[in-house]
């Protein structure tokens, strides 16, 4: 069990952490959050709302972090409890450098947060790497889930990667350009959207990735990419992929942005063959990063989805 003094210790770094962010960004992004023993060091993560409400869990991918789902905090934080972790290495969570990121223990992570904070009724929300991450543990704990939103991921294996995503998995080259000159973050602030960043939104994402040391994680996720059998993480997404159909009952929202040179709209239309029941809305504005490029259109989605109990009329639009 955790005393009451670390938990006052872990209220007070987590406030620090928090308070360093940039005036403007703590304009948008209000929330101290708290922090959590995780495998790898100390997890942020946001969690607002009423303790005995439905969940909205949203899980964020590479290189964002818990401030690209802030919209939906202030949004729903008044009906619904949200809970928006920061991966180990992301946000304002630990940056160990010597943790193996690897996809399984970003899922191990998720289980046990879900655990310890006893979620339940979930309505899991995810992103990019977050599907993988998110989908990992909905398919350990189905239980757990009662609704899914899906937004420009994968959770299964694919070949398709694009050659820009590719060539930093080089030796040497990768993290010259990822840990060195914050390439794959900085370039995302421009080619991750179809509409282009506020300057307070690219403060934000960019605001945890300053140092080499801080974009460790940043460069292990693209290298944690399995492309081939053989790649540790491979067996852990074919798990996740060949147990999507225990969650194929669920009602789904898929929003896609389908101007993503990354998750193309062939990933989307992977996502509906596995859910044909789901309802869908593929946007030709809208780029990889949804919630930058068209945070109202997505918000009004899934106020709708969740209104209705979450049951989608399967209808694209």
């Amino acid at each position: 069990m955790t005393g009451h003094s670390e938990i006052t210790d872990l209220q007070q770094e987590a406030r620090r952490r928090a308070e360093q962010l940039p005036p403007p960004v703590r304009a948008v992004y209000p929330w101290t959050g708290r922090l959590r023993p995780a495998s790898g060091g100390l997890q942020h993560l946001i969690d607002e709302g009423p303790r005995d409400a439905p969940v909205l869990l949203c899980i964020h991918g590479n290189p964002t972090w818990s401030f690209y789902w802030r919209a939906v905090v202030a949004r729903f934080a008044d009906r619904f409890r949200v809970v928006v972790p920061d991966h180990i290495g992301c946000g304002l969570s630990d940056k160990p450098q010597d943790w193996p990121y690897r996809l399984a223990g970003h899922v191990d992570n998720l289980c046990s947060l879900v655990e310890d904070l006893d979620l339940r009724d979930i309505t899991l929300i995810v992103h990019d790497w977050g599907g993988a991450i998110g989908m990992g543990m909905a398919t350990r704990d189905p239980g757990r889930v009662r609704r899914l939103a899906v937004t420009n991921t994968a959770a299964f294996p694919s070949r398709d990667i694009p050659l820009s995503i590719a060539t930093v998995r080089i030796p040497i080259y990768g993290p010259l350009a990822v840990r060195g000159f914050n390439g794959f973050a900085r370039v995302a602030t421009w080619r991750a959207t179809a509409r282009g960043l506020d300057p307070v939104a690219k403060q934000g994402l960019l605001f945890p990735y300053r140092s080499w040391h801080d974009r460790i994680a940043t460069l292990r996720f693209v290298q944690d990419i399995p492309m081939k059998p053989n790649h540790p993480s491979w067996p852990e997404l074919a798990r996740i992929g060949d147990q999507l159909g225990r969650l194929a009952d669920r009602p789904t929202l898929i929003c896609w942005g389908d101007d993503d040179f990354c998750f193309t709209p062939r990933f989307r239309q992977e996502w509906q063959r596995r859910f044909p029941g789901a309802e869908v809305h593929a946007w030709e504005d809208v780029g990889h990063y949804v919630m930058e490029d068209a945070p109202g259109r997505f918000l009004a989605r899934l106020d709708a989805f969740l209104a209705r109990g979450g049951h989608g009329d399967g209808e694209p639009g």
